[in-house]
């Protein structure tokens, strides 16, 4: 048998190295899903960390504590509670101005686990988030997630990022984005190497193949465009394109979601030569639903796609455009997509990802109303890094590769696969992409929440 370099993906953070010696078919490995997260050390590198608790104990002792520490209001679950934006900076001004720190409620925006309206109401200068929301606590990993579905939290660091991105200071929308790219000397490497792999590569092989794949690839480099890279809301999207692509190449199987892999639909013999993967999320923008009155909207749906297209890989590593289409990676993509919602509550960083895209589509939708001119409402602190610090975080440039060897068929190939996260928050209120409020859902949700007469500092309602 010849050993030939059949496929190199872009972004190979993601190597997934797909080997047969033989017409012998081998199972894939089943990937175990544990409750995962991340750490981006001082050198910015971004590593998976893992979290066992097999009978639930901890999880449960942590819920317990929370429960016992919430206020009763903010524990009881709520199918749409209310925020309203401008009375939270005034309660926020209020506490730094005072050197008070500000509450748990503030921090994680009373407990919202979506956004499923947004509200602008100008006889009392009120813009106003409304969604589901439910008591919270701190999971293993350090995410903040539903006491009751075990879905995160909106966190005020993720919308202050948002409105700073969409905010009155910022003249240009600004594309959102992350990318994790190897290094063009890193292809080149894991090409020769592939290239120099003996003839005589048994299954037994696969950890040598998988620790040479790594190591000629080395530390990919992460990319992030329109945020600081130094956000809570930049390192949600690094984890979750990193780990969609774990999925993708066998490494992750989040179990009761069906979404599968790429590798596992693959066919060898259908791969073109030196021909790359991609897969990035991006909104989906066909998700606000508008009130005629333009003083209400609603977002629809789970929000996030995932879609694949193909580049090739030269000798040099050099990345060109013009793959030939996979019907294996379009297969994987779909069922991303169509499943994501199920995922979601399974893995909270999916649900955090749908939260920040949800944020930036808010944001944006503010900003092209004009609500915040309307309001008289100029962002002194959410649009003041002094005033309010989110840029808090060791910022991700680089993770670590990943390798999955799986033997096959006859022919094979390597995959280093790749992407990123690209989000276009104005696309979603182009005229094209809007949804018609057509039987006034949206406009009558918005007059049977109208502020009630709150208490001084208050800032959110049931």
């Amino acid at each position: 048998m010849t050993i030939a370099l059949r496929r190199l993906v872009r972004a190979g953070v993601w190597a997934a190295a797909l080997l047969t010696v033989t017409a012998t078919m081998v199972a894939l490995p089943k990937a175990v899903y544990a409750q995962g997260g991340v750490l981006v050390d001082a050198e910015g590198v971004m590593k998976i960390r893992r979290f066992d608790d097999p009978h639930g104990m901890l999880h449960q002792q942590r819920v317990a504590a929370a429960r016992a520490g919430l206020e009763q209001k903010l524990a009881h679950r709520s199918e749409l509670r209310k925020v309203s934006l401008t009375l939270l900076e005034a309660a926020i001004t209020d506490s730094l101005d005072h050197n008070r720190q500000l509450s748990d409620a503030m921090r994680h925006l009373a407990g919202l686990t979506r956004i499923q309206y947004i509200f602008f109401y100008p006889e009392t200068n009120d813009i106003v988030l409304a969604g589901p929301a439910e008591g919270w606590v701190d999971d293993l990993s350090g995410r903040t997630v539903g006491i009751d579905s075990g879905r995160p939290t909106l966190l005020l660091e993720d919308l202050i990022v948002a409105l700073r991105a969409y905010g009155p200071s910022n003249k240009r929308a600004p594309i959102l984005s992350c990318s994790i790219d190897p290094t063009p000397e890193g292809l080149r490497d894991m090409r020769t190497a592939l290239e120099r792999l003996g003839a005589n590569v048994q299954p037994s092989d696969a950890p040598r193949i998988a620790e040479m794949l790594k190591t000629s690839l080395g530390l990919q480099k992460v990319s992030i465009g329109g945020i600081s890279s130094k956000t809570h809301f930049a390192q949600v999207l690094v984890e979750a394109d990193y780990r969609m692509k774990l999925i993708g190449i066998g490494l992750e199987n989040p179990a009761g979601v069906g979404i599968g892999s790429y590798v596992g639909r693959a066919n060898p013999s259908a791969i073109a030569r030196n021909a790359l993967k991609r897969w990035y999320f991006t909104p989906n923008y066909e998700c606000v639903r508008m009130s005629e009155d333009g003083l209400a909207a609603e977002l629809v749906g789970d929000g996030v796609k995932l879609i694949g297209e193909d580049e090739v890989v030269g000798a040099d590593g050099a990345r060109h455009g013009g793959g030939a289409k996979d019907p294996a990676s379009t297969a994987f993509t779909q069922a991303f997509t169509k499943r994501y919602g199920k995922l979601a509550a399974k893995v909270p960083v999916y649900g955090q990802l749908r939260n920040c895209i949800d944020l930036a589509v808010a944001a944006a939708h503010i900003r092209t109303s004009g609500w915040c001119e309307r309001a008289g409402w100029q962002m002194l602190v959410f649009d003041n890094e002094e005033r309010y610090a989110v840029e808090t975080h060791h910022a991700p440039v680089q993770v670590e590769t990943a390798v999955n060897v799986v033997w096959k068929t006859k022919n094979q190939f390597s995959t280093p696969i790749g992407g990123g996260v690209t989000i276009q928050a104005n696309l979603a209120l182009q005229s094209a992409n809007k949804l018609a409020d057509t039987d006034g859902q949206v406009q009558k949700a918005r007059e049977q929440v109208k502020p009630p007469k709150l208490a001084k500092g208050q800032w959110w309602w049931d």
